[in-house]
């Protein structure tokens, strides 16, 4: 594989890295809540013999599941409104999916997969993952949609609750908005300012039952409306959830 631009920083597009390896002999629960977020998934399978990369895109509902056959994995999580650049395929596409790399970039994705299953240390499949998204970028084109919805991400997750308004203060049209956030996020922006409070709501209850006031908080006209939200969104009650997530 050539060598990446030196100026390139995965960094700048990823906002956590995840490893595990999980318990021999045990089943490692995958619980993914709607978050507006693209995932890159490495994962090494059968003791090391094998391994696969997938993209796992931003999700409408929760998804609950329990991985087996793992030796260890390695997840990036993109911030909202890059994967589309990196990746080379708008966002929707792979909204509420889990696609095989060499799907989205043909035989380049196995070379890569091949690549992460000789490397011996974390950082090395950090660095080897960087090379190949670089290079990608160089043959990608990032529309102005995109710079569009990453405005409006930062607006929605700061302090900015209606989409309304977001769109007024971008000096676009609503149907403008929802059109770049469904390019370049996967979701539409209401979509989006939704899992912005479930999001918030989970965070907030770890340190607090206080429904009522969580309610409030994160963004919601008021109690019924969280539970309502956590009933549609992730399948659960909110006691539910954080009596499985414990």
């Amino acid at each position: 594989m050539d060598s990446a631009p030196a100026t390139f920083s995965l960094s700048r597009f990823v906002e956590d890295v995840r490893a595990f390896v999980p318990v021999a002999g045990c089943a490692r629960p995958v619980d993914r809540l709607p978050d507006g977020r693209t995932t890159l998934v490495f994962r090494v399978l059968e003791e090391g013999r094998k391994g696969d990369v997938c993209v796992a895109g931003p999700r409408t509902r929760a998804l609950f599941k329990n991985a087996t056959g793992i030796a260890r994995a390695v997840i990036l999580q993109f911030k909202p409104g890059w994967s589309a650049s990196l990746l080379g395929v708008p966002a929707n596409a792979l909204t509420d999916r889990i696609v095989p790399l060499d799907d989205i970039w043909g035989p380049s994705g196995g070379d890569l997969c091949f690549e992460l299953l000789a490397a011996r240390s974390l950082r090395e499949v950090l660095d080897r993952i960087s090379d190949a998204v670089a290079l990608r970028t160089r043959q990608t084109f990032e529309p102005a949609s995109a710079r569009l919805a990453r405005r409006a991400v930062r607006l929605l997750e700061g302090d900015e609750v209606r989409v309304e308004s977001v769109a007024d203060r971008l000096g676009v049209t609503a149907r403008h908005l929802r059109r770049a956030f469904t390019e370049s996020i996967g979701i539409g922006p209401k979509d989006f300012a939704r899992t912005v409070r479930l999001q918030r709501a989970v965070q907030m209850a770890s340190n607090s039952k206080d429904w009522a006031r969580i309610a409030a908080d994160s963004g919601y006209y008021d109690q019924a409306h969280l539970i309502a939200d956590f009933r549609e969104l992730v399948g659960l009650t909110p006691g539910a959830f954080l009596k499985r997530a414990r």
